[in-house]
Order: C-alpha cells, then sequence, then structure tokens
C-alpha cells in the first residue's frame, strides 16, 4: 500500500492479543502508565488518580485480502456498536468479572468475552480504513 490514505476490504483472519480496552489519555490517546493510585501520560504528561482514567478501545487483527496479509488495529468508539457499550463500560465489567473468579490480573480478558470477539469478527469482512 502506498503512503496515502485507502480503504481495504479484508476478512478477519485472528484476534492478536485479548486486552480490548486499554487506559487512554483523556489529552492524546495514549495509553497510560498506572500505579496503585496515579496515572501518568508518558506523552503529553497528563496525570491524576487511577480511579479517573478512561478507557479506549483497542482491537488488533490480522486481517487479509484477496493478495496479502495485513496487521490492523481498530481504536475507539467506533467498536461501539461491535461491543454493545463503551469501552469505560467493558473496562468495569472486565473488572467486576475478574474480581468475582479472582483473577489477579484486573486487565484480563474473560475467556467467554474473548471468545465472542473471536465468533464477532474471525471470518467476518470489513472495510477498514487505513
Amino acid at each position: 500500500m502506498g503512503g496515502g490514505r485507502a480503504l481495504l476490504a479484508a476478512s478477519v483472519i485472528s484476534i492478536q492479543n485479548s486486552c480490548f480496552t486499554y487506559p487512554a489519555c483523556q489529552n492524546c490517546c495514549s495509553r497510560l502508565s498506572l500505579d496503585s493510585r496515579r496515572f501518568n501520560c508518558l506523552k503529553c504528561g497528563h496525570t491524576g488518580e487511577v480511579k479517573d482514567a478512561r478507557y479506549r478501545y483497542r482491537l488488533s487483527l490480522k486481517v487479509a485480502d484477496t493478495n496479502e496479509l495485513f496487521d490492523i488495529t481498530v481504536f475507539g468508539s467506533c467498536l461501539d456498536p461491535f461491543f454493545g457499550i463503551t469501552a469505560e463500560n467493558l473496562q468495569r465489567y472486565i473488572q467486576d468479572l475478574n474480581h468475582l473468579s479472582g483473577e489477579t490480573n484486573k486487565d484480563a480478558s474473560p475467556g467467554v468475552l474473548i471468545q465472542a470477539v473471536e465468533t464477532c469478527f474471525i471470518g467476518k469482512r470489513f472495510i477498514f480504513g487505513v
């Protein structure tokens, strides 16, 4: 593909990782660095309390058109219709499920969610703006 913007019609081959949300800077959308009580954006310097961190969707996919394979990452609220809720609410749901199941990684996606995402995307054809 060239250096400009293009549309790519491709089928999803696989989901590349199981973390579908990330804590995002409200100023620049970069991933926040979290500790037990505070967050910090390494890109723009924005800081705050962890309880105030906002989450954003990040879905990494392996896709194929008729000739090539591509790694594509889809960000943001365009994924709200597929998940049925905002990234913020999904993250709360994940944390609640992990708390109930005793999972120590509070950001790990439950297996049932991973299966649902795979069912929704793998084998389906989408048009991606790249």
